[in-house]
């Protein structure tokens, strides 16, 4: 265990109970109904999306979806049916160029039971305000030093800021598990050996407006994994441009400088919390 100032660690919690905010009050609520059930909310729009979202669908609908001045819905119940209406409004904010860096790689949304509603590509989610999942691995060495990877700089979100030692978005039919294991050998190239020690430790909800993009809203699944103490990270898909190993105490003093991104920010303080109890 690493023994860290009172101040900071009470920095780090005071930054802990802010992960989760509401949508501001001016984002219009985007709603899924399915005939006689309540409506379920989904999702929220940024203001600056709605007059081009109101002229295009009025110009060219698209089946199932409409817009008005207090909400915006989507209408059916299979998810097949759902994923193309949605895969069409998301390729015209495509066009209109409200959704960079486009993945060609499906997100799916669950209900509260776990059940797959629709997928959608993963960048339209920002956009919409869908809720995501994702998995994010602390590194760690015996020695209470934890490993943390810097974003490429070609990265659509967040480039250049450090991130966990491997974190990623799980993809439609794909468990937290399973894409935690994939994560880990495609940006920092641990063997499954190693991989499959991995513990999970918990969920962090993250909910928060970004500028000019949207509203992210995702369910971060949390990983510990303790690396051997000669283990090096080596990126494998061009995601990473490198690793560092630092301790527990300059890993809160880079949080606190504003030099992670959000979600591993919040993942990296929650880590160390747990180890300083």
């Amino acid at each position: 265990m690493t023994s860290l100032s009172t101040s900071t660690l009470a920095a780090l919690e005071e930054m802990l109970q802010n992960t989760a905010r509401s949508a501001p009050s001016e984002f219009l609520p985007f709603y899924l109904s399915r005939g006689t059930e309540v409506d379920l909310l989904i999702g929220h729009l940024n203001p600056e999306f709605i007059p081009y979202l109101q002229e295009s669908l009025r110009n060219d609908p698209i089946a199932h979806i409409s817009i008005g001045n207090d909400r915006m819905t989507v209408e059916g119940s299979g998810p097949n049916d759902l994923s193309i209406s949605l895969h069409q409004l998301a390729e015209r904010m495509r066009l209109g160029g409200y959704i960079p860096g486009w993945r060609n790689e499906e997100f799916a949304l669950l209900d509260q039971n776990g059940h797959q509603l629709f997928h959608l590509e993963r960048a339209a989610f920002r956009t919409f305000g869908f809720r995501s999942m994702a998995t994010h691995i602390n590194g760690y060495t015996k020695s209470d030093s934890i490993w943390l990877g810097r974003r490429s700089e070609s990265k659509s979100t967040d480039p250049g800021q450090l991130d966990n030692v491997a974190a990623g978005g799980i993809s439609a039919d794909e468990t937290p598990w399973v894409c935690a294991k994939r994560e880990l050998w495609e940006e920092a190239g641990v063997p499954l050996h190693i991989a499959e020690q991995v513990e999970p430790v918990g969920k962090i909800h993250m909910r928060r407006p970004i500028p000019g993009r949207g509203f992210h809203d995702e369910q971060l699944f949390v990983y510990d994994l303790e690396l051997p103490e000669n283990f090096v990270p080596t990126n494998h898909d061009g995601e990473v441009s490198g690793f560092i190993e630092i301790s527990f105490a300059e890993a809160a003093a880079r949080i606190l400088a504003d030099e992670f991104t959000s979600d591993a920010a919040f993942v990296t303080a929650d880590f160390i919390l747990r180890r300083n109890k």
